[in-house]
């Protein structure tokens, strides 16, 4: 029989290393990983590594995030109770999750291409509690103006650029978070709305994340 591991535990453990390291900053993001249960997101051969700071394969050639990206996309993202949020590429639901504890299920919208994943980001969301999280099959790097406005898109798959799509879709001074550069590496952008429609862009943290495939981002 393999050990026995107490997630509860470990997850504990991983905030604290985070919070060290300073990956995680502010206290309602720190709330968040403690409250949100990673191994129940993970694919049960990759349980054992829920609470290690690495990505972990979830199938369709996707994977779940290292722990310090996430926290480094929603300190910049700097969510706040009651805004609505679209997340392109749900994986599993993990991010999803932390982002429905940061601004409530509700307002929290996350749209996947791989139409096995969101029935497996449904399941794993409803058993943790966030079933009231809105998760869609579709194009990503077209949003999801259905729901829009937004007060922040953030994108767990990297684009070339800003899809076009995507800024008509925020509500005035609100944000997008997403990896932008070639494939096999990018830089994480926080693009703020201006009045005027406008984007003004940060560049901040190199990064690594699996592309992000649709009609304005790359092809399949």
């Amino acid at each position: 029989m393999g050990r026995e591991i107490d997630f509860v535990a470990a997850r504990r453990h991983m905030v604290d290393r985070l919070v060290r390291e300073r990956y995680l900053r502010s206290p309602r993001v720190r709330d968040a990983f403690l409250a949100v249960p990673r191994d129940v997101f993970v694919p049960q051969e990759a349980r054992e590594a829920s609470y290690e700071d690495t990505p972990l394969p979830i199938g369709n050639g996707q994977t779940i995030s290292a722990p310090s990206m996430i926290a480094i996309m929603l300190e910049e993202a700097q969510l706040r109770l009651g805004e609505r949020v679209l997340e392109i590429g749900t994986g599993t639901g993990y991010h999803a999750a932390l982002l429905a504890t940061l601004v409530g299920a509700r307002n929290v919208v996350s749209i996947e291409r791989h139409a096995s994943l969101v029935s497996r980001a449904r399941s794993n969301l409803a058993a943790s509690g966030f079933a009231d999280v809105t998760v869609v099959v579709g194009d990503g790097s077209l949003g999801y103006p259905e729901r829009a406005p937004y007060d922040c898109i953030l994108a767990t798959a990297a684009a070339p650029r800003v899809p076009d799509a995507w800024p008509p879709q925020l509500s005035l001074r609100s944000r997008i978070v997403a990896p932008i550069g070639s494939r096999h590496g990018q830089v994480l952008v926080v693009a703020t709305r201006r009045v005027d429609g406008t984007l003004e862009v940060r560049e901040g943290t190199p990064c690594a994340f699996v592309p992000l495939v649709g009609a304005q981002a790359w092809p399949a």
